[in-house]
């Protein structure tokens, strides 16, 4: 979907100015919020895709003037209250009114570190070869979906080469609306600078994306 999230190479928004030393939390709530998050995402009953998706799908003005944990937060009421969990008015009263869905499962406090040790590997074998190889010439797909994509606005209809192929994995689009996990595989892919920025971009400059099968065509 095209929303406030994809902004890449978007002028107007001011520069980027990384902090030095930033910590990990700014405040002692946002803590929480990862910790709800990661709480929540145990329960089994949305994916990773579906949760980017919730929180990319917040509108404009809530998404870009929310701190990133805020963002966070106000997603995860998304799919809490989508999942029946809980309800706006139990969101509204600050507690339970009614029993809400039972999760497939809770994590404890034992748990979580093995949990986070683990991580959640998304890459899954598929049954053909590749499409395309290491030096081909791609062009990537122009269109403007309603529902989730992984692949950037700044980077639709536009020709590069692949760089590598790095493996197949879970399919974000379809895997975010429930659609299974249809494994893809997914290639690095260089775009000249010029290609990418237009007219007046530095000649020296090339970029590159993680792209999903489905996204390119041969040039």
């Amino acid at each position: 979907m095209n929303g406030p999230h994809d902004l890449g190479g978007q002028h107007g928004l001011g520069p980027v100015t990384p902090e030095t030393n930033e910590p990990y939390f700014h405040a002692e709530w946002e803590k929480r919020a990862l910790g709800l998050t990661l709480s929540c995402g145990a329960f089994g009953a949305w994916t990773i895709d579906e949760s980017r998706h919730a929180r990319e799908s917040l509108p404009p003005a809530i998404y870009l003037s929310a701190s990133y944990y805020e963002i966070w937060t106000r997603a995860l009421e998304i799919l809490l209250k989508r999942h029946g969990f809980l309800t706006q008015d139990e969101l509204d009263a600050g507690h339970m009114l009614e029993k809400g869905a039972e999760p497939k499962r809770v994590l404890t406090a034992e748990m979580v570190a093995g949990v986070l040790a683990k991580g959640g590997p998304c890459d899954r074998p598929v049954a053909t070869p590749p499409r395309f190889v290491v030096g081909e010439r791609v062009r990537t797909k122009n269109f403007n979906p309603e529902t989730h994509t992984r692949l950037p606005r700044y980077a639709r209809a536009k020709t590069g080469v692949v760089e590598a192929v790095q493996g197949s994995f879970v399919f974000p689009d379809d895997n975010a609306h429930g659609k299974g996990e249809n494994p893809q595989w997914v290639y690095t892919v260089v775009f000249d600078g010029g290609e990418i920025w237009g007219e007046g971009a530095d000649p020296t400059l090339t970029i590159s994306i993680d792209a999903w099968e489905g996204y390119l065509e041969r040039a």
